[in-house]
């Protein structure tokens, strides 16, 4: 059994930049103005819930200031204002669970026009060609192409596109409340972050790909000798098997170690990044309350929006190895399509 190829391909920028503008019109069905009300409605839905979580932390920044020295007392005032901060919350969970459902049918729609394109196309092919392929191979770009379809949408247009324009609406928010300082320091641990998770997650995906490889020949080794079981036994051969099977497993236990340890690395400094860049937030925003430039709730203030903003952050390293997988195995089924029938 060959091995599984599955993540050892790449896919070039200008081939990703083609994928993504062909697939565009899936999502946009000329003839079917619903879906497109369906994309717009979405969209209105995701800038709903980020648009909450913005305001939140102002809420939350309220309640504290209310409760501080030197200002008057307003028990109900601050109750009212921590109350406002628990619906934010709550609101960007219903927005996000709202645009969950009313996008969904528009993923599938495009699905269901892809997979049947394909599927007209493979009729529409030679004799020559099914001949010359693999129907198992072929199956298997179809599969990967259409699953690829709910990955890039989710996470391009529910992910990379909110986690942009929370990112500007807070520099902005940190420019008009805090100065330049702030957002310049903003912008360079996000830089940092982006990079440091892009180069290892690169480095990881080697180190996938090569677990992946062993995984499949310790399974193709156990298949094919229980499928040879009458030759094994007639050669008296099970401990030579055994040990063959062995040595695989533990190649591929070998592999997963260095991948989960890898993870670790990448948790961790994704972590530094982020701490560090709390740290010399709050520091900054501590050492403007001791000047009088701020108050207690802008110190919270600082603290709760960095902690919103890096949250979706987190997940970036598997961002980038779903999306950039997902253009390639698309990539792969748009080949399908353009292949010319004889």
């Amino acid at each position: 059994m060959p091995p599984d190829n599955h993540s050892t391909s790449t896919a070039r920028p200008e081939q990703s930049w083609a994928t993504l503008r062909r697939f565009l019109p899936y999502l946009w069905p000329k003839d079917a103005p619903t879906l497109r009300a369906r994309v717009v409605i979405a969209m209105v839905l995701v800038l709903a819930a980020k648009t909450t979580l913005l305001l939140m932390p102002f809420a939350y920044k309220a309640a504290i200031d209310h409760m501080a020295p030197g200002f008057e007392p307003g028990v109900m005032l601050a109750i009212a204002l921590v109350a406002a901060y628990a619906g934010a919350r709550f609101g960007g969970v219903l927005f996000d669970n709202l645009r969950n459902a009313v996008f969904e049918l528009v993923g599938q729609d495009a699905g269901r026009r892809l997979s049947i394109e394909v599927f007209a196309q493979l009729h529409r092919l030679s004799l020559r060609y099914h001949l010359e392929r693999r129907t198992g191979a072929l199956t298997k770009i179809v599969e990967r192409g259409t699953k690829s379809i709910d990955t890039m949408l989710y996470f391009i247009l529910f992910n990379i596109g909110p986690t942009v324009f929370e990112l500007t609406a807070v520099c902005i928010i940190f420019f008009l409340k805090f100065g330049p300082g702030l957002v310049v320091a903003t912008l360079v641990a996000i830089a940092a972050y982006i990079l440091f998770t892009q180069k290892v997650t690169e480095w990881r995906t080697k180190m996938r790909r090569e677990m992946v490889e062993y995984d499949t020949r310790a399974s193709a080794r156990a298949v094919d000798s229980l499928l040879n079981y009458e030759t094994v036994k007639y050669f008296s051969a099970e401990a030579r098997e055994t040990d063959n099977y062995g040595q695989a497993v533990a190649a591929y236990a070998k592999a997963a170690t260095k991948n989960e340890s890898s993870l670790a690395i990448l948790n961790i400094g994704q972590s530094l990044i982020t701490n560090l860049m709390m740290a010399g937030a709050m520091g900054y925003s501590v050492y403007g309350w001791s000047k009088g430039w701020y108050s207690p709730g802008d110190v919270v203030f600082i603290n709760t929006i960095l902690s919103q903003l890096f949250r979706p952050l987190d997940l970036l390293g598997m961002v980038y190895r779903e999306i950039r997988q997902g253009l390639i195995d698309m990539e792969a089924m748009f080949r399908l399509v353009d292949t010319p029938a004889e």
